[in-house]
């Protein structure tokens, strides 16, 4: 697909990731943004090779037209486009946006499930969607279109998965819209309760890292899917409510039980993986050196998460491969004279 020309409507950080990742590609991307400082940081970053106006960009002969302006917006942009090109979007709500752009003549709904906490051009990374799933929606669309823009993901380093906007949008509620709100919800909690949020420990930092997202893009996500969002934090209370009720009644094994599924199905979501921990000293040349041990080993690794002591002193690595390759790992960093904390199969 090299040499294609591509249309990107909003340069944020999904957008202009997009951008980045198709300019390296090939592409010629022309770009466009109400706010000429973050078209013109996209631009400096390599995001778009062309900087035009929205009536410009639409006029051009284009193979692909990626709307990536704010969910609030983007039905009226979709709306008011008349385009020969493949149009998507990338907004998480689908409900609304397969009714404004049902008119085009080649329109494929898509989202990608991929971001940061951060946003705006100067986040964005060509490498963002390597790995993640990328959800098509199949709605209205055509199966050529869909094909091709399933092919277009792939080059960007996603899994395409097709569904329907009714699901998308149920999916999206539950793994992302739902998630948000707890973290915002969890922070709030730790402030009124904890006098010195330093006693705050790695967990509670995973599980609130998306609490420093946008606050306006997620408030306007919320609203616009306000019935499925207050559905499901319905359902989720009244799983909390059921917890609350097995502590009361000090129903210990049934709280077991709960717990036990809960662990079963996570160990589900992921490859079987294990876990190598690294006591890493505060002084120049620790990360080198797992650097060295990784190279050594030849270990497929799957995730790393680094984690500071709060009041200095250095912090602890986790480092997850196949259980397989656990032993490999361990000896290569004990040989870089690295402290292996644990080493654990899942």
């Amino acid at each position: 697909m090299a040499d294609r020309r591509a249309g990107i409507l909003g340069t944020g950080l999904i957008g202009a990731s997009i951008g980045l990742s198709l300019n390296r590609l090939g592409w010629n991307v022309t770009g466009w943004d109400k706010d000429p400082h973050a078209l013109s940081i996209a631009a400096s970053r390599g995001a778009v090779s062309t900087a035009g106006s929205e009536e410009d960009l639409i006029s051009r002969e284009l193979d692909l037209l990626v709307v990536a302006t704010p969910p609030k917006v983007t039905p009226q942009v979709l709306r008011g486009l008349s385009t020969e090109a493949l149009v998507t979007d990338v907004t998480g709500i689908k409900a609304e946006v397969i009714v404004a752009g049902s008119h085009l003549t080649r329109f494929v709904s898509s989202h990608p499930m991929a971001g940061r906490e951060v946003s705006g051009p100067e986040a964005a990374d060509a490498s963002l969607f390597n790995g993640a799933a990328w959800i098509i929606v199949t709605d209205g669309a055509g199966e050529a279109d869909v094909a091709t823009l399933e092919r277009v993901v792939r080059l960007l380093g996603a899994h395409p998965e097709r569904m329907n906007a009714a699901r998308h949008d149920r999916v999206v509620t539950a793994v992302s819209h739902l998630p948000q709100i707890l973290a915002s919800t969890l922070i709030a909690e730790a402030t009124g309760t904890v006098p010195d949020l330093s006693l705050i420990g790695g967990s509670f930092r995973d599980l609130t890292r998306v609490a420093a997202s946008d606050p306006i893009l997620w408030s306007e996500l919320l609203d616009t899917n306000r019935t499925l969002v207050i559905d499901i934090l319905g359902t989720f209370g009244k799983r909390l409510t059921e917890i609350s009720d097995l502590l009361v009644e000090r129903r210990t094994g049934d709280l077991v039980d709960c717990l036990s599924e809960a662990a079963r199905l996570h160990g589900e979501l992921h490859a079987p993986v294990g876990l190598v921990e690294v006591a890493l000293p505060d002084r120049p040349g620790e990360l080198a050196a797992v650097g060295r041990a990784l190279d050594h080993a030849r270990v497929d690794v799957r995730d790393l998460q680094l984690r500071h002591a709060p009041y200095g002193g250095g912090g602890l690595l986790r480092v997850f491969v196949h259980n397989a390759d656990l032993p490999t790992l361990s000896s290569a960093l004990a040989a870089e004279g690295l402290t292996v904390t644990r080493e654990e199969k899942r």
